[in-house]
Protein backbone atom coordinates (compact mmCIF):
# COMPACT_ATOMS: atom_id res chain seq x y z
CA UNK A 1 0.00 0.00 0.00
CA UNK A 2 1.08 3.53 -0.67
CA UNK A 3 0.03 7.06 0.62
CA UNK A 4 0.17 10.43 -1.08
CA UNK A 5 -0.47 13.94 -0.12
CA UNK A 6 -1.35 17.16 -2.12
CA UNK A 7 0.32 20.00 -0.33
CA UNK A 8 2.65 22.80 -1.38
CA UNK A 9 1.67 22.37 -4.85
CA UNK A 10 3.12 19.14 -4.70
CA UNK A 11 2.30 15.41 -4.50
CA UNK A 12 5.06 14.20 -2.14
CA UNK A 13 4.77 10.43 -0.39
CA UNK A 14 3.17 10.02 3.07
CA UNK A 15 2.11 8.00 6.07
CA UNK A 16 -0.90 6.33 7.07
CA UNK A 17 -1.23 9.05 9.67
CA UNK A 18 -1.00 12.03 7.23
CA UNK A 19 -3.49 10.08 4.58
CA UNK A 20 -5.58 9.76 7.64
CA UNK A 21 -5.50 13.13 9.13
CA UNK A 22 -4.64 15.54 6.46
CA UNK A 23 -7.29 16.68 3.70
CA UNK A 24 -6.15 16.18 -0.07
CA UNK A 25 -4.15 12.71 0.16
CA UNK A 26 -4.28 9.20 -1.88
CA UNK A 27 -3.96 5.47 -0.96
CA UNK A 28 -3.68 3.11 -3.28
CA UNK A 29 -3.89 -0.41 -2.31
CA UNK A 30 -4.05 -3.82 -3.54
CA UNK A 31 -7.44 -6.10 -3.70
CA UNK A 32 -6.00 -7.82 -0.93
CA UNK A 33 -4.96 -5.22 1.18
CA UNK A 34 -8.00 -3.01 0.57
CA UNK A 35 -9.91 -6.77 1.74
CA UNK A 36 -8.02 -5.90 5.09
CA UNK A 37 -9.20 -2.67 5.61
CA UNK A 38 -12.68 -2.79 7.62
CA UNK A 39 -11.71 -0.44 10.12
CA UNK A 40 -11.21 2.26 7.14
CA UNK A 41 -14.35 1.27 5.55
CA UNK A 42 -16.09 1.94 8.42
CA UNK A 43 -14.79 4.85 8.90
CA UNK A 44 -16.05 6.40 5.90
CA UNK A 45 -18.89 4.10 5.76
CA UNK A 46 -17.68 2.54 2.13
CA UNK A 47 -19.04 -1.30 1.84
CA UNK A 48 -17.35 -3.49 -0.42
CA UNK A 49 -17.83 -3.69 -4.28
CA UNK A 50 -17.06 -5.88 -6.48
CA UNK A 51 -13.51 -6.42 -6.95
CA UNK A 52 -13.51 -7.66 -10.40
CA UNK A 53 -13.41 -5.02 -13.53
CA UNK A 54 -15.14 -5.34 -16.45
CA UNK A 55 -16.59 -2.22 -17.67
CA UNK A 56 -15.86 1.64 -17.31
CA UNK A 57 -18.80 3.14 -15.05
CA UNK A 58 -18.93 5.45 -11.88
CA UNK A 59 -22.13 4.87 -9.05
CA UNK A 60 -22.91 7.66 -6.31
CA UNK A 61 -23.36 6.84 -2.91
CA UNK A 62 -23.79 8.95 0.02
CA UNK A 63 -21.07 10.61 1.14
CA UNK A 64 -18.75 8.70 -1.60
CA UNK A 65 -18.72 7.75 -5.36
CA UNK A 66 -16.94 4.48 -6.44
CA UNK A 67 -15.30 3.75 -10.02
CA UNK A 68 -13.81 1.24 -12.19
CA UNK A 69 -11.80 1.85 -15.17
CA UNK A 70 -11.39 -1.21 -18.00
CA UNK A 71 -8.79 0.33 -20.41
CA UNK A 72 -8.26 -1.55 -23.91
CA UNK A 73 -5.08 -2.61 -24.97
CA UNK A 74 -3.53 0.29 -26.98
CA UNK A 75 -0.30 -1.29 -27.80
CA UNK A 76 0.36 -4.72 -29.63
CA UNK A 77 2.17 -6.00 -27.19
CA UNK A 78 0.38 -4.04 -24.84
CA UNK A 79 -1.96 -5.56 -22.03
CA UNK A 80 -5.75 -4.58 -20.73
CA UNK A 81 -4.97 -1.79 -17.58
CA UNK A 82 -7.94 -2.31 -14.92
CA UNK A 83 -8.85 -0.78 -11.15
CA UNK A 84 -10.94 1.00 -9.32
CA UNK A 85 -11.08 4.07 -7.00
CA UNK A 86 -13.32 5.29 -4.11
CA UNK A 87 -13.58 9.60 -4.13
CA UNK A 88 -14.16 10.99 -0.60
CA UNK A 89 -14.19 14.34 0.71
CA UNK A 90 -10.87 15.04 0.33
CA UNK A 91 -9.65 11.96 -0.03
CA UNK A 92 -9.19 9.65 -3.05
CA UNK A 93 -8.69 5.98 -2.71
CA UNK A 94 -7.07 3.58 -5.49
CA UNK A 95 -7.55 -0.63 -5.72
CA UNK A 96 -4.97 -1.63 -8.24
CA UNK A 97 -3.55 -4.63 -8.42
CA UNK A 98 -1.75 -3.66 -12.01
CA UNK A 99 0.85 -1.07 -10.71
CA UNK A 100 -0.79 1.38 -13.28
CA UNK A 101 -2.30 3.84 -10.69
CA UNK A 102 1.61 4.18 -8.93
CA UNK A 103 3.26 5.06 -12.68
CA UNK A 104 0.35 7.46 -13.32
CA UNK A 105 0.33 9.37 -9.89
CA UNK A 106 4.26 9.56 -10.26
CA UNK A 107 3.51 10.94 -13.98
CA UNK A 108 1.87 13.65 -12.46
CA UNK A 109 3.98 14.46 -9.26
CA UNK A 110 6.76 14.24 -11.77
CA UNK A 111 5.18 17.72 -13.59
CA UNK A 112 4.79 20.71 -12.05
CA UNK A 113 1.69 21.65 -10.73
CA UNK A 114 -0.83 24.37 -10.96
CA UNK A 115 -0.76 26.66 -7.75
CA UNK A 116 -3.94 25.74 -5.58
CA UNK A 117 -3.54 22.13 -7.01
CA UNK A 118 -6.15 20.53 -5.23
CA UNK A 119 -7.76 16.72 -4.87
CA UNK A 120 -10.29 17.61 -7.93
CA UNK A 121 -7.70 18.61 -10.12
CA UNK A 122 -5.33 15.69 -9.75
CA UNK A 123 -8.67 13.51 -10.45
CA UNK A 124 -8.71 15.22 -13.62
CA UNK A 125 -5.69 14.95 -14.43
CA UNK A 126 -5.20 11.46 -13.58
CA UNK A 127 -8.06 10.54 -16.00
CA UNK A 128 -7.32 12.21 -18.78
CA UNK A 129 -3.71 10.62 -18.64
CA UNK A 130 -5.05 7.83 -19.86
CA UNK A 131 -6.57 9.63 -23.27
CA UNK A 132 -3.05 11.67 -23.79
CA UNK A 133 -2.22 9.86 -27.06
CA UNK A 134 -5.09 7.87 -28.07
CA UNK A 135 -5.75 10.47 -31.00
CA UNK A 136 -3.09 9.80 -32.50
CA UNK A 137 -3.77 5.77 -31.77
CA UNK A 138 -7.36 6.45 -33.90
CA UNK A 139 -5.03 8.11 -36.50
CA UNK A 140 -2.64 4.77 -36.82
CA UNK A 141 -5.83 2.74 -36.99
CA UNK A 142 -6.78 5.09 -39.72
CA UNK A 143 -3.79 4.89 -41.44
CA UNK A 144 -3.82 1.29 -41.72
CA UNK A 145 -7.89 0.96 -42.71
CA UNK A 146 -6.17 3.24 -45.55
CA UNK A 147 -3.44 1.35 -46.30
CA UNK A 148 -5.35 -1.75 -47.13
CA UNK A 149 -7.94 -0.28 -49.26
CA UNK A 150 -4.88 0.73 -51.45
CA UNK A 151 -3.61 -2.89 -51.69
CA UNK A 152 -7.52 -3.96 -52.65
CA UNK A 153 -7.61 -0.89 -55.66
CA UNK A 154 -4.12 -2.42 -56.38
CA UNK A 155 -5.83 -6.29 -56.46
CA UNK A 156 -3.35 -7.48 -54.15
CA UNK A 157 -5.10 -7.58 -50.50
CA UNK A 158 -3.81 -10.57 -48.65
CA UNK A 159 -5.45 -11.76 -45.93
CA UNK A 160 -8.07 -9.11 -46.11
CA UNK A 161 -10.64 -10.74 -43.96
CA UNK A 162 -8.02 -11.43 -40.90
CA UNK A 163 -6.54 -8.57 -40.99
CA UNK A 164 -9.68 -6.17 -41.07
CA UNK A 165 -11.54 -8.37 -38.53
CA UNK A 166 -8.09 -7.31 -36.00
CA UNK A 167 -9.01 -3.73 -36.80
CA UNK A 168 -12.44 -3.97 -36.57
CA UNK A 169 -12.42 -5.93 -33.46
CA UNK A 170 -10.47 -3.45 -32.13
CA UNK A 171 -12.58 -0.36 -32.75
CA UNK A 172 -14.80 -1.76 -31.25
CA UNK A 173 -13.30 -2.37 -28.18
CA UNK A 174 -12.39 1.37 -27.82
CA UNK A 175 -15.91 2.73 -29.28
CA UNK A 176 -17.39 1.07 -26.21
CA UNK A 177 -14.20 2.01 -24.04
CA UNK A 178 -14.90 5.98 -24.99
CA UNK A 179 -18.70 5.91 -24.40
CA UNK A 180 -18.37 4.19 -21.07
CA UNK A 181 -16.23 7.25 -20.10
CA UNK A 182 -18.51 9.80 -22.07
CA UNK A 183 -20.86 8.72 -18.95
CA UNK A 184 -18.04 8.15 -16.20
CA UNK A 185 -18.01 12.35 -17.37
CA UNK A 186 -21.38 12.90 -17.15
CA UNK A 187 -22.38 11.29 -14.07
CA UNK A 188 -18.82 13.24 -12.70
CA UNK A 189 -20.35 16.40 -14.30
CA UNK A 190 -24.12 16.10 -12.77
CA UNK A 191 -22.13 15.95 -8.79
CA UNK A 192 -24.97 14.58 -7.20
CA UNK A 193 -23.07 14.27 -4.17
CA UNK A 194 -22.04 18.29 -4.00
CA UNK A 195 -18.46 16.82 -4.37
CA UNK A 196 -17.25 19.57 -6.91
CA UNK A 197 -17.54 23.39 -7.18
CA UNK A 198 -18.22 25.04 -10.61
CA UNK A 199 -14.59 25.11 -11.48
CA UNK A 200 -14.34 21.37 -11.07
CA UNK A 201 -17.17 20.86 -13.14
CA UNK A 202 -15.46 22.85 -16.03
CA UNK A 203 -12.88 20.54 -15.83
CA UNK A 204 -14.81 17.44 -15.45
CA UNK A 205 -16.96 18.59 -18.80
CA UNK A 206 -13.88 18.88 -20.96
CA UNK A 207 -13.34 15.29 -20.03
CA UNK A 208 -16.59 14.08 -20.86
CA UNK A 209 -16.33 16.32 -23.86
CA UNK A 210 -13.25 14.81 -24.90
CA UNK A 211 -14.03 11.21 -24.35
CA UNK A 212 -17.13 12.38 -26.31
CA UNK A 213 -15.31 13.29 -29.46
CA UNK A 214 -12.93 10.48 -29.07
CA UNK A 215 -16.14 8.47 -29.67
CA UNK A 216 -17.27 10.45 -32.39
CA UNK A 217 -13.73 9.68 -34.30
CA UNK A 218 -14.01 5.46 -33.29
CA UNK A 219 -17.27 5.41 -34.74
CA UNK A 220 -15.83 7.68 -38.42
CA UNK A 221 -13.52 4.53 -38.17
CA UNK A 222 -16.13 1.93 -37.89
CA UNK A 223 -17.96 3.50 -40.44
CA UNK A 224 -14.97 3.82 -42.60
CA UNK A 225 -13.84 0.19 -42.31
CA UNK A 226 -17.13 -0.96 -43.66
CA UNK A 227 -16.91 1.02 -46.90
CA UNK A 228 -13.47 -0.93 -47.37
CA UNK A 229 -15.20 -3.97 -46.63
CA UNK A 230 -17.44 -3.12 -49.30
CA UNK A 231 -15.26 -1.85 -51.65
CA UNK A 232 -13.41 -5.54 -51.10
CA UNK A 233 -16.73 -7.14 -52.09
CA UNK A 234 -17.06 -4.80 -55.25
CA UNK A 235 -13.57 -5.90 -56.58
CA UNK A 236 -14.39 -9.43 -56.00
CA UNK A 237 -17.68 -9.20 -57.83
CA UNK A 238 -15.91 -6.61 -60.74
CA UNK A 239 -12.95 -9.17 -60.66
CA UNK A 240 -15.77 -12.47 -60.75
CA UNK A 241 -17.36 -10.20 -63.92
CA UNK A 242 -14.18 -10.45 -65.62
CA UNK A 243 -13.66 -13.84 -65.49
CA UNK A 244 -17.52 -14.54 -67.04
CA UNK A 245 -16.55 -12.01 -69.59
CA UNK A 246 -13.44 -13.74 -70.71
CA UNK A 247 -15.70 -17.03 -70.59
CA UNK A 248 -18.47 -15.64 -72.65
CA UNK A 249 -16.26 -14.77 -74.97
CA UNK A 250 -14.50 -18.05 -75.81
CA UNK A 251 -17.69 -19.26 -75.62
CA UNK A 252 -19.50 -17.06 -78.31
CA UNK A 253 -16.10 -17.29 -80.49
CA UNK A 254 -16.13 -21.88 -80.61
CA UNK A 255 -19.82 -21.55 -81.07
CA UNK A 256 -19.71 -21.31 -84.81
CA UNK A 257 -17.09 -23.95 -84.71
CA UNK A 258 -19.09 -26.57 -82.61
CA UNK A 259 -21.57 -25.68 -84.88
CA UNK A 260 -19.24 -26.65 -87.50
CA UNK A 261 -18.18 -29.54 -86.30
CA UNK A 262 -21.76 -31.52 -85.14
CA UNK A 263 -22.68 -30.27 -89.10
CA UNK A 264 -19.75 -32.62 -90.82
CA UNK A 265 -20.25 -34.97 -87.59
CA UNK A 266 -23.66 -35.93 -89.14
CA UNK A 267 -21.87 -38.17 -91.49
CA UNK A 268 -24.68 -37.96 -94.26
CA UNK A 269 -23.94 -40.26 -97.35
CA UNK A 270 -25.04 -37.08 -99.71
CA UNK A 271 -22.36 -34.75 -98.20
CA UNK A 272 -20.22 -33.67 -101.12
CA UNK A 273 -17.25 -32.05 -98.80
CA UNK A 274 -16.63 -35.45 -97.03
CA UNK A 275 -15.34 -36.79 -100.83
CA UNK A 276 -13.82 -33.75 -101.38
CA UNK A 277 -9.77 -33.66 -101.01
CA UNK A 278 -9.71 -30.24 -100.12
CA UNK A 279 -12.55 -30.57 -97.53
CA UNK A 280 -10.60 -30.53 -94.92
CA UNK A 281 -7.77 -27.81 -95.04
CA UNK A 282 -11.48 -25.23 -96.65
CA UNK A 283 -13.00 -26.46 -93.34
CA UNK A 284 -9.62 -25.18 -91.30
CA UNK A 285 -9.52 -21.94 -93.33
CA UNK A 286 -13.30 -21.26 -92.40
CA UNK A 287 -13.04 -21.93 -88.69
CA UNK A 288 -9.63 -19.48 -88.22
CA UNK A 289 -11.71 -16.59 -90.58
CA UNK A 290 -14.75 -17.34 -88.48
CA UNK A 291 -11.98 -16.84 -85.20
CA UNK A 292 -10.91 -13.52 -86.78
CA UNK A 293 -13.54 -12.38 -87.44
CA UNK A 294 -15.40 -12.36 -84.34
CA UNK A 295 -12.37 -11.39 -82.73
CA UNK A 296 -12.57 -8.07 -84.86
CA UNK A 297 -16.03 -7.44 -83.91
CA UNK A 298 -15.35 -7.94 -79.92
CA UNK A 299 -12.71 -5.48 -80.24
CA UNK A 300 -14.74 -3.29 -81.83
CA UNK A 301 -17.62 -3.75 -79.63
CA UNK A 302 -15.04 -3.51 -77.05
CA UNK A 303 -16.28 -6.98 -75.18
CA UNK A 304 -12.48 -7.39 -74.65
Amino acid sequence: MKYYVIEEDEIRDAGQDQFEKKEDTIAVFTTAEWEKQEELRDTYGIWMQDTQVHLCKLENHIGWLHATLRIPQKEENGTNVAFSFYLLPEKLIFVDDGGSVDEQINRIADRKLRAGYTLERFLYDFLVQFLDKDLLLLQNIEKKISKIEEEVLQGRCPDFNMRMLHLKKKISKLYRYYSQLTEVGQELLDNEMDFFSKDDLRMFDRYRDRASRLAAETQILRDYAMQVQDVYQSEIGIRQNEVMRVLTVVTTIFLPLTLIAGWYGMNFTGMPELGWKYGYPVVIAVSIAIVVICLIIFKKKKFW
